[in-house]
Formats: structure tokens, C-alpha cells, sequence
């Protein structure tokens, strides 16, 4: 079995896969501080629960935009999985040809939901991961990595009218039931949740125009079930597209290496 592991920001996304197939997936809030023995303990604990044996996985691969956190996680795959995983770079075979001033420096999400949505959807397609950052990430038709563009997540928007407002208090983001408040919770809502939409359609459609053809939308990350509902250009959502990524980059590496 093969075991996904995409380390964000904010979420900790994991995923069990048999012969290709999902069979078990978690979300859990990142822990920065999070020791070798504190992920072992708490990966055995989630695979007790699934009904699951962390000696039947044979393979690990991980996707992380948290460097300080990627030692820990190495040598708790060796300790209790004894594995060696697989970190997704710019140096893996991901399939995609990077036509970006500065390869390395995509993230390790981006590059795999990029080929998640390519594998599903072909290209172009656009990918929109409501995560931390709001990020928008184009591929063509030819596998061409074409860069995209980064934002302030709706997460982030909050906590700063929060923290820089001192009468303005924490709200949950949600649709509100109007536009237009009546209260400041409610015009705080209005204003998180069509301030992020408008955003994000706004430049959905110049990246559309730019693109210049019909292109397929899809969205992923924690918030995307919130947002991109009422979107006038996202086509999809996929709560699991960047495990699916995963799955597929490693699958690729996994028959290069048996071909050697």
C-alpha cells in the first residue's frame, strides 16, 4: 500500500491507497513543533482506527511546504514504516515541463495538484487551492507547467481585520444569507466570503482570457467546498485531488525505477 502524506501550512492531508484505489484519508490542523515519535504515535493511532497495519505499507510520498518539518517527517518513515519516501521537488518526474523563471521554487502542492487536474481534466486547466494562500496554477494542453498566481487565503483576510480592528470580532466563513449585512457579524461574512469570490473570478477569468481557449476549471483545498460553489467559472471541485497527485507522481517514479 501506498501512504500520501501533503504537508500544508494550516492542514496535514493523508492518504491510504490500495492497488490505486483510496481507501482511507484524514485532515488534521499542521503541527509545526510535531516530533519523530509524535507523528509515529499518531499515524499508528489513525491507522488503529481505519482498521488498518502500518507494516502493510511499502511506500511513502510526501508533498511539503513546511521545510522545518520535513527531517522529522523522514525519519519517522524510516523508524516506523521503514520506508524511504518519496519528496515531491522540482528535481521529481512529475510529467510536467516547467516553463517558470525558477523551477524550485513551485511549490510541492502546486506541482501535484497541477498534475492531478492534467491527468483528469487534460489542458489547459486551471487549479484554484483554497488553502492558506488562495492559488491559481495554469497547465496547457502540451503538459506545460505555466505558472500562476498566489493570494492572501480568506483565513488570513479574517485574522487581520481581527487583529488590526480592535471592535471587529472573529467570524466563521460561511455564505452569509444577504449581501448586505445587518449586523457586523453578518457584514463581516458578506464581506470575507464576496471579497474572496470576487477575487477569485476576477482572475479566473484574465487567466482564461489569457490561456485563450476552453479551459476547465477545478478547485481543491479546505475551503474550496465554501467558496467555489458560486463561482462563475469553476467547473469542479475535488476534495482529494492532491492526494490523487500524489498517487500518480509516484506511480510514475515507481515503474521508471522498476524499468531500471
Amino acid at each position: 500500500m501506498l501512504f500520501a502524506v501533503d504537508v500544508g501550512n494550516t492542514n496535514l492531508t493523508l492518504g491510504v491507497y490500495r492497488h490505486g484505489e483510496l481507501v482511507s484519508h484524514w485532515r488534521l490542523e499542521t503541527d509545526a513543533a510535531q516530533t519523530v515519535d509524535g507523528w509515529g504515535v499518531l499515524f499508528r493511532n489513525l491507522f488503529s482506527l481505519a482498521k488498518l497495519d502500518i507494516h502493510d505499507i511499502d511506500d511513502i510520498i510526501i508533498s511539503s511546504v513546511v521545510p522545518q518539518l520535513d527531517s522529522s517527517l523522514e525519519k519517522m518513515a524510516q523508524l516506523y514504516f521503514h520506508a524511504q519516501p518519496l519528496f515531491v521537488t522540482a528535481s521529481v518526474d512529475t510529467g510536467l515541463l516547467m516553463k517558470v523563471d525558477m523551477p524550485s521554487e513551485v511549490g510541492a502542492d502546486r506541482l501535484v495538484n497541477s498534475i492531478a487536474a492534467l491527468a483528469e481534466y487534460g489542458g489547459p486547466v486551471v487549479v484554484v487551492d483554497f488553502g492558506t494562500a488562495i492559488t491559481f496554477d495554469a497547465v496547457s494542453a502540451d503538459s506545460e507547467y505555466l505558472g500562476g498566481v498566489i493570494c492572501c487565503g480568506v483565513g488570513i483576510s479574517s485574522e487581520a481585520l481581527f487583529s488590526r480592528a480592535a471592535r471587529l470580532p472573529r467570524v466563521e466563513i460561511r455564505k452569509p444569507h444577504t449581501i448586505i449585512g445587518t449586523n457586523t457579524v453578518d457584514s463581516l461574512q458578506s464581506g470575507l466570503y464576496y471579497g474572496t469570490l470576487g477575487l477569485v473570478d476576477s482572475i479566473l477569468e484574465r487567466m482564461m482570457a489569457k490561456l485563450g481557449t476552453k479551459v476547465q476549471v477545478v478547485a481543491t483545498g479546505g475551503q474550496a467546498d465554501i467558496i467555489a460553489p458560486d463561482s462563475l467559472y469553476i467547473n469542479e471541485i475535488r476534495e482529494h485531488l492532491t492526494l490523487e497527485g500524489l498517487r500518480i507522481i509516484w506511480e510514475r517514479n515507481h515503474k521508471a525505477t522498476d524499468k531500471k
